[in-house]
């Protein structure tokens, strides 16, 4: 009997060993893979070589059904040869995408097509398919032939009304719209005016979700089926009269007139005088005070990039340079004396160049804007450091700025700890484009009895944010 015992004993634990022996299944040994070298901030180190490029997601369409395509009319001259191209098959599925959205796809290599193989002595199968193939934009589709291309395209087939913003939502709720409808200070047929805040951005790019042209492109429509579009732009961090056209004839016109005023100008004597009338008149405080009272500054522009071309700046141009320069002309005048260090400064562009003021303001005059820490830096940390101490220009005794009971100024003022941009676009005068819109297009000289009453020039200001506000309460009683 014990040796029976002793017998299952062995026969249980020899099944646990063969059991716990099989039971440890070692995981796969790790490809072997060789480090590579790499250097960054002059630092060499051994690291992973890079992961290859993923597998790019396709999208099928169907097969081509052939000529004419449906519910579209064929236009083509007798003696020509009815055909489809794989570039117009493909805008022809996504209408509303962007034309050049499908071509860039193209030029990429990133379309392919697959043909339609006919049952042969060879094969008894239908509809069996060739292996895909790379296409150029003009290929000739044939019945049957199925075009594959990457899912990137199908993302942007959207109504072009609301294209222009790159988010998840593509139109503003209502609470935007209101927002967009409350920053207009003028519209009619041709134009929209508004008074851009600060912190916005005007042209919107990945990762820009929220700019102005896109919102406004999606909310401020009203009656048209097209939103308006920007005539010209201002900065991020500036503020003040942004113009949009509603329709692509006052919107080309307008351009025109804000990059060469002689190209804006036609036979009509009306239009061309009101060309003329045109400027804008923006409103900054600078650090310092000009040595001069007013006067033109005439500084050529370059640009330079930085961080291996991840930014850029703009810089005046060097006479001895051969980097291309662009002419950029300022008209400035002091708005009254330095108080705190600062001074208010009147800025007319007669160019419209990127970031002419500021730089115009930092390095032509060494002044640069306040909150401008891009051109500015190494001044605003001097200027922090200033005694908060000028002189009185009436009496001639020391003046310290006192800040007023219950004001709030850590709102971006001249007192907060880091001031915003304080550049301000607060006066725009342009012609009427909707008293001259038909003349222009018909390229007469003479205006329609109906417009003759209407004004032939429009004038514009904007009040200023909140933080320059503030700055101005606390300097107005000094200003002339």
């Amino acid at each position: 009997m014990l040796n029976r015992v002793r017998n299952n004993n062995n026969s249980c634990s020899w099944l646990l060993f063969v059991v716990r022996h099989y039971s440890r299944i070692q995981p796969p040994r790790p490809v072997s893979v060789e480090p590579v070298i790499r250097v960054s901030n002059n630092v060499a180190r051994l690291d992973a070589p890079k992961e290859g490029p993923k597998p790019r997601q396709l999208l099928s369409l169907p097969p081509f059904p052939g000529h004419p395509l449906p519910a579209k009319s064929s236009t083509s001259d007798p003696g020509q040869r009815d055909y489809v191209t794989a570039v117009n098959w493909i805008k022809y599925y996504f209408k509303g995408a962007w034309g050049s959205v499908i071509e860039s796809h193209f030029r990429e290599g990133l379309v392919q097509m697959e043909d339609e193989v006919t049952a042969d002595s060879y094969t008894q199968k239908e509809n069996l398919m060739k292996p895909m193939r790379k296409i150029r934009p003009n290929e000739v589709m044939k019945h049957g032939a199925r075009v594959h291309v990457p899912v990137s395209i199908a993302e942007t087939r959207v109504s072009k009304r609301y294209d222009a913003i790159p988010c998840g939502t593509l139109y503003p709720n209502a609470d935007e719209i209101k927002y967009l409808q409350r920053l207009v200070i003028y519209k009619d047929s041709a134009i929209i005016v508004l008074n851009k805040p600060p912190k916005l951005p005007v042209k919107g790019n990945l990762p820009v979700h929220n700019s102005m042209d896109a919102l406004a492109a999606a909310a401020l429509s009203y009656d048209y089926d097209e939103g308006p579009k920007l005539v010209h732009r201002l900065d991020r961090e500036t503020s003040g009269i942004l113009l949009l056209g509603r329709t692509k004839d006052s919107a080309s016109h307008l351009q025109w007139l804000f990059t060469n005023i002689n190209n804006a100008k036609s036979s009509c004597k009306a239009w061309n005088d009101a060309c003329e009338a045109t400027y804008q008149r923006y409103w900054a405080l600078v650090i310092g005070t000009p040595k001069e009272k007013e006067g033109i500054i005439h500084a050529p522009l370059s640009k330079v990039l930085l961080n291996d071309g991840k930014t850029e700046r703009i810089i005046l141009a060097n006479h001895s340079s051969v980097e291309p320069r662009q002419e950029a002309v300022t008209e400035f005048r002091v708005l009254g004396p330095k108080i705190n260090g600062c001074s208010w400064v009147e800025l007319r562009p007669l160019t419209y160049r990127k970031h002419q003021l500021r730089v115009h303001c930092a390095e032509a005059l060494g002044t640069p804007i306040v909150g401008d820490y891009k051109y500015g830096w190494f001044v605003h940390s001097r200027w922090k450091q200033m005694p908060r101490i000028d002189i009185e220009p009436t009496t001639g005794k020391p003046y310290k700025l006192r800040r007023p009971e219950g004001l709030d100024v850590q709102k971006g003022s001249v007192l907060s700890k880091v001031p915003l941009l304080h550049l301000h676009c607060r006066e725009l005068v342009l012609p009427n484009i909707a008293k001259f819109l038909h003349v222009l297009n018909n390229s007469s000289e003479e205006l329609h009895s109906s417009l003759n009453q209407q004004p032939e020039v429009l004038r514009f200001v904007a009040t200023m944010p909140s933080h320059m506000r503030i700055s101005w309460n606390l300097m107005s009683s000094y200003l002339v």
